[in-house]
């Protein structure tokens, strides 16, 4: 599949006037996406797990305005119009126009909300671009009702990555991969599939508890880290890691090896933030209050034998995965354990999802 594949042509009729809504989930990466190409292509690929209880909702209204060459829209977030979010959206907006060509005949109305704090390492561009995302090819299934439910959610990957990358994971579950692999079939540079080899049981309803360990904004965006790649001195190995463990994970996923499954995603997470601690400039994400749960968290899985690990994003809050059949010691411990280390005791207790839902 080429990008030109994706452009709409404009042949048919455009809806006068309409509002669609979705909600898309956040993800987790286990193996991570660090340094991009032109066009948001990823430099490595990437697997992660769609979330549940964490996503944004999305209402997109739109309606036919007089004749000019602008983009048109407000941008309403939770409840009070946000003028932070208009140059990101507008910067979407021109990615994307090529393969809407519709955008400048409509204003539009963006109200948007999370079930998570905005902007602090729980990927809320990649909820909250896929959402939008997917309210726009709502209506370019009403200009062009035969387009398949594939072609669909490819295009919805495909336009949301062009708004953050890990947007194109969003659009399905439960397994999402987004990079080319030369061992996995049909993955794309392009846009995120559906893991399509067998996955053992162990890693069906996996769980993930996020430990809020600091809801403020980043320091660094991760659009300023992954710029920061590009003459990394660690860059090419790194990459060549990524890929390798994509390969390491596939083994892993069948056999259900749980104990191989942590030292890959564990690893995978340290190496993301060694990353940052090595770019130039060089910069921390982490809190002291991170370290204290990793810390804790090695020591309890050592003295009790359970398969609980941790994963991270770019940010300071700590992801506990664990399969579900181990998940009433495991709260246990996070809880008597882990939230002291919390902002005021937050924590999200979260599961594997199958993707985003288009709302009546």
């Amino acid at each position: 599949m080429e990008a030109n594949s994706f452009i709409l042509l404009r042949n048919n009729t455009t809806p006068h006037n309409g509002k669609f809504t979705w909600s898309s989930p956040s993800n987790i990466a286990l193996v991570k996406y660090w340094g991009k190409k032109e066009n948001q292509i990823p430099k490595n690929p990437s697997v992660s797990f769609t979330l549940d209880a964490c996503k944004t909702t999305t209402s997109l209204s739109f309606a036919k305005k007089e004749k000019d060459n602008s983009f048109s829209f407000d941008v309403v977030f939770e409840g009070k119009k946000n003028e932070d979010f208009k140059p990101k959206i507008e910067t979407f907006f021109k990615r994307i126009q090529t393969y809407l060509p519709f955008l400048k005949d409509y204003h539009f109305t963006i109200e948007t909300e999370n079930t998570f704090p905005h902007s602090s390492g729980i990927a809320s561009s990649a909820s909250g671009m896929s959402a939008l995302a997917l309210c726009l090819m709502s209506i370019e299934k009403e200009i062009n009702p035969k387009i398949t439910q594939e072609y669909f959610n490819q295009k919805a990957s495909f336009l949301a990555r062009l708004g953050s990358g890990s947007a194109c994971r969003s659009i399905e579950g439960d397994l999402i991969v987004w990079g080319k692999h030369e061992n996995i079939e049909g993955s794309s540079n392009l846009f995120a599939i559906k893991y399509p080899y067998t996955v053992h049981d162990n890693f069906k309803n996996y769980q993930d508890t996020i430990l809020l360990v600091d809801k403020g904004e980043k320091q660094v965006s991760s659009t300023v880290g992954h710029n920061l790649m590009h003459n990394h001195p660690f860059a090419k190995q790194r990459f060549k890691q990524a890929s390798e463990n994509m390969t390491k994970l596939m083994d892993v996923f069948k056999t259900g090896n749980l104990n191989a499954f942590i030292d890959i995603v564990e690893s995978e997470a340290l190496t993301l933030h060694a990353m940052m601690l090595t770019s130039m400039p060089y910069f921390i994400l982490m809190k002291p209050n991170t370290l204290e749960i990793i810390n804790a968290i090695w020591a309890f899985r050592k003295q009790s034998g359970l398969h609980i690990s941790f994963t991270l994003d770019a940010g300071a809050n700590v992801h506990v995965l664990y399969p579900e059949n181990e998940a009433e010691k495991c709260i246990e411990f996070i809880k008597n354990e882990l939230v002291a280390y919390c902002q005021n005791g937050h924590y999200i207790c979260d599961t594997i999802g199958f993707g985003a839902k288009l709302k009546p």
